[in-house]
């Protein structure tokens, strides 16, 4: 390995590699069945392939628009407006992203500024306290009350400060599949009423969800569109996560600074995957049948868990899982997933990984984005728990 002599001083001196990165290679060192990184083990239907090839073969293989391709964005419009009732402009509120996770770091990198307050809720995902820090602001951290994980509102306008720039929301929210609902977005208009505050609402599970609930979109209340960046994610919808291809959508002149920023760090995303996206979205049931198909995978799961010393919680959205395990171990929750991968054969995430202080109740995260074959080898497996 090469040695430098260049002094470093880290931006994120806390952070090491992922949890996700860790668990997926320990399952894999111990031939361990993978529910750790949220990813489906099956593939997307053809047609979406053979769109995308179409569009290779047909030439569409040069630098598209910043913004993202016209067709795909016309398409991002549609869908928007026939769920929530609200209708981006393609040319000026809509654009795509490598992923959302490069949305999320763009849209705090073009508006919060050094010394900016970022409120977030815990358990947070991964991605955004190291982005916040990155470009100098501070995360201040709102925790979600355990075991049903909801936001107190109260406890929030407490922490709102002259500094807040920014309120980040996750629903459904990973890691815990809670939803915030309308009421909530009512609630948190009336906090930021009258202010500057930015909201930054990740809704990449936005059609996962579960018990004939709706997605409460931030799209869908006008007052909180007017100042929110809202981030989606094809992979998710339509498993292919390793495209890494998402959306934002924005107010114009929310817009106009984001794209500062996106034009330098990504400046666009690759031609034939945005255009083989757009011509199998044509077909709404594709995202619209996503809740049903995650749905019964959920009420698998859980059915291969009875039985089990597991408890498992509340899971209203997302493709995952969350379940105590009081009942089988007093182990701190990171030591509990390393024994479940090596011992057991079945790699899960601790919660703890999530909060900024190591808070541990002793819960683990299953993914059921897989097989059911996959699904009853491992449900097999934690009955013998």
């Amino acid at each position: 390995m090469l040695q430098t002599s260049v002094a470093i001083d880290s931006k994120l001196p806390w952070v090491g590699t992922t949890i996700f990165t860790v668990m997926s290679r320990l399952a894999a060192d111990c031939g361990a069945i993978n529910l750790s990184q949220g990813f489906p083990d099956f593939q997307a239907e053809p047609a979406l392939f053979e769109a995308t090839l179409r569009a290779m073969r047909e030439g569409r293989n040069q630098y598209p628009p910043m913004a993202g391709m016209p067709e795909l964005r016309s398409a991002i419009a549609d869908k928007v407006e026939s769920l929530y009732g609200a209708r981006y402009d393609t040319d000026q509120e809509i654009t795509v992203t490598a992923g959302a996770t490069q949305a999320i770091f763009t849209a705090i990198a073009a508006f919060v500024r050094g010394g900016d307050e970022v409120l977030v809720f815990e358990p947070v995902y991964d991605s955004y306290v190291p982005a916040i820090e990155t470009v100098g602001g501070k995360a201040v951290y709102a925790p979600l009350d355990f075991p049903d994980y909801k936001p107190d509102w109260n406890q929030v306008r407490a922490l709102i400060s002259p500094r807040t720039r920014m309120i980040i929301i996750n629903s459904p929210h990973n890691p815990t599949g809670s939803l915030l609902n309308a009421d909530d977005l009512a609630v948190l208009a009336e906090l930021t009423r009258d202010t500057d505050i930015m909201v930054l609402s990740d809704e990449v599970y936005e059609h996962i969800v579960f018990d004939g609930a709706r997605h409460a979109s931030v799209a869908s209340n006008p007052e909180l569109a007017a100042r929110s960046i809202v981030v989606s994610s094809f992979g998710k919808t339509y498993h292919i996560t390793g495209w890494k291809i998402g959306y934002v959508l924005a107010a114009a002149a929310l817009m106009n600074e984001f794209r500062k920023v996106h034009q330098f760090n990504v400046f666009t995303v690759n031609t034939p995957c945005q255009l083989g996206i757009a011509e199998y979205m044509r077909d709404a049931s594709r995202h619209l049948g996503l809740a049903g198909f995650y749905q019964h995978k959920r009420d698998f799961f859980r059915a291969q868990m009875q039985g089990s010393r597991f408890e498992l919680l509340p899971c209203s959205g997302t493709y995952f899982q969350l379940a105590r395990y009081d009942a089988i171990s007093d182990q701190p929750d990171r030591e509990f997933a390393r024994w479940m991968t090596r011992e057991v054969g079945v790699a899960v995430i601790p919660v703890s990984v999530f909060y900024q202080n190591g808070r541990d109740d002793r819960v683990v995260r299953f993914c059921f984005a897989k097989q059911e074959s996959t699904l009853a080898a491992a449900g097999e497996k934690l009955r013998r728990v």
